[in-house]
């Protein structure tokens, strides 16, 4: 099985194609990263044209394309959504929905310590989850959702201080100090090195195989649906970003009708 795999859904634009062959070994075919100040809708298909060119892909051989579904950014979820149903409706091929979270935190698969992605949603919140590997299987404690990072070290207690805590994403600049020196203080944390730190394709495409090897396969159990239900299989037709909250634009005039009601 071949997927393209894409995430737009911060700063950082990345594009992979990862396989699995028939003895079931997996690899990175190609892996395209940029985090730089172009927009996504100046970077993501000069890079996807790259690696076709440097691995000689034919787009119809892929099986499926994998796109981070949100949260994030507002324009590059919008540019990244648009770019995997374009290639989609063009090539007939399915996408497989991956929570961008959940994305983020199969960066540190197969750690024994509890992984909390945040990526810096301004207004002091965080889009966050809270996972552990069992297994060698990723497993949801909390999904995905956009909360204060009061409430994010508020739920982080419940689990025992030297379980160990591995924290990873934008908002890790924006929160450290006080997650060190105030909100984790006496809990054992640590932080993802720079190479592990950010969104990755690779990343989103590696949990896209093992969903699809898992709930499309042979190996299906009633349980792995739950297990990734944050996954889903869908249409180009039938794709479109989860936000998780209003933008921007939203909030603002929902607070003008406010206003207006109150005049």
């Amino acid at each position: 099985m071949r997927i393209l795999a894409i995430d737009s859904s911060s700063l950082v634009a990345t594009v992979a194609v990862v396989e699995r062959d028939a003895d079931a070994v997996e690899k990175t075919v190609a892996e395209y990263t940029v985090n730089y100040k172009k927009t996504h809708s100046q970077t993501l298909l000069p890079m996807l044209d790259e690696i076709v060119k440097m691995t000689e892909l034919d787009l119809n051989t892929i099986d499926a394309i994998a796109v981070a579904g949100g949260p994030g950014s507002f324009t590059g979820l919008r540019i990244g959504s648009a770019t995997a149903k374009g290639l989609g409706l063009a090539l007939g091929k399915p996408l497989i929905h991956v929570p961008t979270v959940d994305g983020m935190a199969y960066n540190l698969c197969y750690t024994d310590q509890i992984v909390c992605p945040i990526m810096d949603a301004r207004r002091s919140q965080v889009y966050t989850g809270i996972y552990e590997f069992e297994d060698n299987r990723i497993k949801v404690l909390e999904p995905q959702m956009a909360v204060g990072i009061e409430e994010l070290a508020e739920k982080l207690h419940r689990y025992p201080a030297d379980r160990g805590i591995i924290f990873l994403g934008d908002g890790v600049p924006v929160h450290r100090k006080r997650l060190e020196e105030d909100l984790m203080a006496g809990w054992k944390i640590s932080f993802a090195p720079a190479h592990m730190n950010a969104q990755r394709a690779s990343a989103i495409g590696a949990l896209a195989l093992e969903y699809c090897r898992k709930v499309c396969g042979a190996e299906r159990k009633d349980s792995d649906e739950g297990e990734y239900g944050g996954i889903k299989i869908e249409t180009a037709t039938e794709h479109k970003p989860e936000y998780l909250r209003a933008s921007q634009a939203e909030r603002e005039r929902a607070e003008r009708m406010k206003h207006a009601g109150n005049e």
